[in-house]
């Protein structure tokens, strides 16, 4: 009976892990089967474009989001000024602004026939475009400036508490020896705070590898546009998985790349240093910090949302209420569901890596392995993971209908790939690390020794499961049900190509509007888009920053 259970257990944390890579494995096999003549000549005449322009826009965005981050998190972590504690919960609030809304927002500011242009040729009395230059926003490198704008939190908050956790005693060692501060910048902050650095630079670089909002508004054609291309324009999936995999490669280079540059840096913590203590800041360097700060968050938060505000307010009576609050419906349905079924599936799997505890190293390797495999979604970029579940779901349509046939039953329609089934099936699977990684921390704090007092109690693995994890896990729950539901509100590249027939969701119905040029007539949803997506910004902050003594 032990054998069948925990066999139970293990064919059940099997099953949802290939569920979460299902996708993923079908974008490899797909992409053998395909017409090698069309991706030869997708090569041949554009492909190749797509893939330095994802090259080129990547290493713009990384390189200005540390031009925006590192200053900024070098002034709030070691100097003390007025403004400076509610500064460093501000200067992440960017995440929360969709990209694509930055770039329609700035692109109406910055464009020839926008405000900032217009009062520049009445200040100084220019009459056309040839009688001064101004850069172009829809161009890459507008692109990158608005991604950055948005993504530069990812390296701020991970610098900060890096910069934070850095011991004063190796500075004052430092300059015993008799180094200067930019030699102590060099030598010890640097390479204490690289590994922060280095990972928040991976994330914008994934992030904006994945984007496909911003870029499409800006017109500028990357291999995230070609795979939507390909697909929906053309109607070859295979060329469109074959692009995917180029692009699951450059992912995957990227981790790889990351891990592989800091293998062997180690930093150990004693626990007793003293921290490094904030330095007064008057006068003009004061002023200065205050500008840049201040600066910085009102061009990538405060501005845009002023700007959505304005319209709300403006456009309400042409806004579609009705409208508004059907899509508000269906986004609502979707994200508790995804969140609801990703929360659910990631438990199970929790649970059975506590079970393994208990049993063979082989099986605990198991349990690591099935967590680590089922979280790869957040890595794999929405559209690419729809491509994926397109593939999967269309051919479980097929053999539905063929059993159904055969069995001279009607058939039913494309009740998986067509309905909000792979709407939920591609947020769960996109934010199941969100979801793994609230409940692993939860699940760590519970000690072992209750799990063999349950036993000893005579407590089942369901019973002990119920009465004792359940509810010391109820925060991690919790948190991982708001996570995954604010996120799934959002998802746009996903959702673009598997919402149904006549089915928007808020984020959808946002960027159609944006892509018409009448993003007015959509800014009520886009302000709920953005209020919304301020609750894990903060949840995020209050985690890295709070819990570290400023």
């Amino acid at each position: 009976m032990i054998f069948h259970r925990k066999t139970f257990w293990f064919f059940t944390a099997l099953c949802i892990t290939l569920f979460f890579i299902l996708p993923i494995l079908a974008i490899f096999y797909q992409s053998w089967q395909v017409d090698w003549r069309n991706i030869q000549h997708l090569w041949h005449t554009v492909l190749t474009d797509y893939a330095i322009n994802s090259l080129l826009l990547v290493l713009g965005t990384v390189i200005l989001s540390l031009v925006f981050a590192v200053p900024a998190a070098w002034i709030v972590s070691n100097y003390q000024f007025t403004g400076q504690r509610i500064l460093q919960w501000l200067l992440c609030l960017p995440l929360a602004m969709p990209a694509y809304l930055v770039g329609y927002l700035y692109t109406d500011m910055l464009d020839y026939s926008g405000d900032f242009q217009i009062w520049l040729r009445q200040l100084f009395g220019w009459q056309s475009r040839s009688d001064y230059w101004f850069p172009e926003i829809r161009s890459l490198g507008g692109a990158c400036f608005v991604l950055a704008l948005v993504l530069y939190p990812y390296i701020f908050l991970l610098l900060r508490v890096a910069l934070l956790e850095q011991p004063e005693n190796l500075n004052q060692s430092g300059k015993m020896l008799g180094a200067t501060s930019w030699r102590l910048l060099y030598k010890v902050t640097f390479p204490l705070a690289r590994p922060a650095i280095a990972i928040g630079a991976t994330l914008v670089a994934m992030e904006t590898l994945g984007d496909f909002g911003t870029v499409s508004y800006f017109a500028v054609p990357t291999l995230t546009t070609a795979v939507y291309d390909t697909w929906l324009g053309y109607g070859d999936l295979g060329a469109a998985s074959q692009i995917a995999l180029l692009m699951l490669a450059m992912i995957f280079t990227l981790l790889w790349l990351e891990n592989y540059s800091r293998r062997k840096q180690k930093i150990y913590q004693r626990g007793y240093e003293k921290h490094q203590r904030l330095k007064p800041l008057v006068g003009v360097k004061c002023y200065g910090a205050q500008c840049y700060c201040w600066g910085l968050v009102s061009i990538a938060f405060f501005l845009p949302l002023a700007k959505l505000l304005y319209w709300s307010v403006g456009y309400f009576a042409l806004g579609r209420l009705t409208r508004f609050f059907e899509y508000a419906l269906h986004s609502l349905s979707v994200s508790i569901l995804a969140s609801v079924v990703c929360v659910l599936l990631a438990l199970i799997l929790h649970f059975y890596a506590r079970l393994s505890l208990q049993q063979s190293p082989m099986k605990q390797r198991w349990a690591k392995g099935f967590l680590g495999f089922s979280s790869l979604g957040y890595a794999v970029p929405g559209t690419v993971l729809a491509i994926g579940i397109l593939i999967v779901y269309t051919q479980a349509d097929h053999q539905l209908h063929s059993l159904l046939k055969g069995l001279g039953l009607p058939p039913v329609g494309l009740i998986f790939s067509g309905t909000m089934f792979a709407l939920v099936v591609a947020y769960t699977i996109r934010f199941s690390a969100m979801a793994i990684g609230s409940i692993e921390t939860s699940f760590n704090k519970i000690s072992p020794s209750l799990d063999m007092a349950s036993c000893t109690l005579g407590y089942n693995n369901l019973k002990m499961f119920r009465k004792v994890h359940l509810p010391l896990l109820s925060k991690g729950i919790l948190t991982a049900l708001m996570m995954v539901f604010i996120e799934s509100m959002k998802e746009l590249n996903a959702s673009l190509l598997l919402r149904p027939f006549n089915f928007d969701t808020l984020a959808t119905h946002v960027f159609n509007f944006t892509s018409d040029e009448q993003l007015e007539l959509a800014a009520l949803p886009a302000v709920t888009l953005v209020l919304v997506g301020l609750f894990p910004v903060i949840l995020l902050t209050r985690s890295l920053v709070v819990s570290k003594k400023a």
